[in-house]
């Protein structure tokens, strides 16, 4: 059977996980794949911006989408979670790695 993941699960699965393996504040990876479009890019980097990340992208082979990556010193897992909450609400067909 084919069961979509309930959000809600597995952001509580990955706060567990974080706060069982790394110390706070620590530097932690996000990962996102957008569709090539300048202003999506720039729609998650303003979600980052002034917070000392640093951000990298790499386009497909045909273009079509980007991959973002994002390392950030972030303060817990709350603040983790906030952000990746952030990015699929403000970002439109944003995926999440």
């Amino acid at each position: 059977m084919n069961k979509t993941p309930n959000p809600e699960e597995f952001y509580a699965k990955l706060k567990e996980q974080l706060l069982d393996t790394s110390t706070w504040p620590s530097e932690y990876l996000y990962k996102f794949i957008i569709i090539s479009d300048l202003e999506k890019m720039a729609e998650v980097e303003a979600i980052f911006d002034n917070m000392g990340s640093v951000i990298r992208t790499k386009e497909s082979s045909n273009g079509k989408y980007t991959s973002v990556s994002i390392r950030v010193i972030m303060n817990n897992p709350d603040h983790v979670v906030e952000k990746y909450l952030e990015v699929t609400e403000k970002v439109e067909g944003v995926i999440s790695l």
